[in-house]
């Protein structure tokens, strides 16, 4: 009966109305969450007679359909801690719960969030005060992340930092910008031998030293323009570990430069590490391990010259630092986690990627702003952070609610009315079933 149908129709938009006010109530009472993602309601009709000119018509009524908008971005939000992090464009950072760790985590145990204020524990564990736990690639030893699976957490550990945790960097590279006086190598010079030492930190930070002497070949008649090296390391007791003849040009075009370096046997069937002519270097083997020596290329005013001018280390750099302590730690775009110690050394400790899925609003919504992989949402994929279909990672900032509380003041106002409206045809059907039931009497 058609009086019926209204009567349900009406029931049906009080049901959906109510639906929406619920959604509208929710987004602005989280219009200052960070990383909410605004709930959308739409309605649907229901259709039961569809037949054109029939004469009677029976209404279907509506039901309200809601999704959470996961996919949209709030605006980022400046914040003064460096581990408040946020997603510039698409994909998620990895999360799990607080409650699984130590215990052994699949696919399932993975959670996202596009935001976190995360801090560390009294175990150094990178959380949320929610108890989310941070999750990334560890680095090795020299900063590297190894190669890890992409479609699974396997490789991912939730990220660990401890405040008072020290490190070193060993010395790998040296660079040798020296001067050798001109003079020395014409005849009649005193041919004395010139000491210069290079400090350089080896693997558990002590400080050692390369002892380098430059001792110029005199010859009877003019100028020889050769030089004998000898380095020592000072971590072997003062051992040789190389030893070169240096040939240096003197014509107009490139006067000064080297022009040759020939290894010397340092004792009898033990002979000195090649020199490379192509990058101008000699690997050459400390208590350490192998340490890369840079001498300059042929015509190369940077490395080893001989100048009319006094003997001077010209440019003599290294990397490596000593043992420091923990400063500051922070990430960049590409999502890698840096550690700042006290000396200046800086090393990556961990990657983290961010997760994307093909449907991100078929995700399933969990409890503070995080999310769940579903059948609706498809499987995840992990990726470097700029790559790929996803944006960029950002630290001191946080992202903001997507409610637009003006928007939603509107959507209220509307709802209400409707919700008003459809209580008035209840309110009509009623007086017009109770005018048929008095026809009866």
């Amino acid at each position: 009966m058609s009086i019926s149908s209204s009567l349900n129709a009406g029931v049906a938009g009080l049901s959906a109305n109510a639906t929406k006010l619920a959604a509208i109530a929710d987004n602005i009472a989280n219009s200052s969450t960070y990383g909410y993602k605004r709930v959308s309601t739409n309605f649907e009709s229901f259709v039961i007679s569809s037949s054109a000119g029939a004469g009677t018509y029976s209404a279907g009524g509506v039901s309200a359909r809601t999704t959470r908008l996961i996919e949209d971005s709030g605006p980022v939000v400046g914040t003064a801690n460096s581990m408040d992090l946020a997603v510039n464009g698409r994909g998620m950072l990895p999360v799990t719960a607080e409650t699984t760790i130590g215990s052994a985590m699949d696919n399932n145990s993975l959670m996202m969030t596009t935001t976190g204020s995360f801090r560390t524990d009294a175990n150094g564990v990178l959380k949320t005060s929610t108890g989310l736990v941070l999750m990334g690639w560890p680095a090795d030893g020299d900063g590297n992340i190894p190669t890890q699976p992409r479609d699974s957490i396997a490789g991912l550990e939730p990220v660990v930092i401890n405040a008072n945790q020290t490190a070193g960097d060993p010395t790998t590279k040296i660079t040798l910008g020296v001067n050798l006086p001109a003079v020395d190598t014409e005849t009649g010079a005193p041919g004395d031998t010139l000491p210069l030492s290079v400090e350089y930190f080896g693997n558990l930070g002590t400080s050692e030293s390369l002892d380098v002497t430059f001792t110029p070949t005199v010859p009877v008649a003019g100028s020889s323009n050769e030089w004998t090296m000898v380095i020592k390391d000072s971590a072997q007791a003062g051992a040789v570990v190389g030893q070169y003849t240096l040939t240096f040009d003197d014509s107009r075009t490139s006067g000064g430069t080297l022009s040759a370096v020939t290894p010397i046997d340092i004792s009898v069937g033990v002979p000195s590490p090649a020199y490379d002519s192509v990058t101008g270097t000699v690997n050459l083997t400390v208590d350490g391990g192998p340490m890369e020596i840079t001498l300059g290329k042929s015509n190369d005013p940077n490395g080893l010259t001989q100048l009319a001018t006094s003997f001077s280390p010209t440019n003599v750099t290294k990397d490596g630092s000593p043992v420091g302590n923990l400063n500051t730690v922070e990430i960049d775009d590409a999502g890698y986690i840096s550690a700042t110690y006290d000396t200046g050394f800086t090393r990556v400790i961990y990657q983290i990627p961010l997760v994307d899925v093909p449907n991100p609003n078929g995700l399933t919504s969990m409890d503070n702003q995080t999310y769940q992989v579903s059948p609706s949402s498809g499987n995840f994929f992990l990726w470097d952070a700029g790559n790929g279909p996803t944006g960029t990672t950002a630290g001191y900032a946080r992202e903001g609610s997507t409610t637009d509380v003006a928007s939603e003041l509107t959507d209220l106002i509307q709802t209400q009315r409707a919700y008003s409206s459809n209580a008035k045809v209840i309110q009509t059907v009623d007086e017009m079933l109770q005018e048929t039931t008095n026809i009866k009497r």
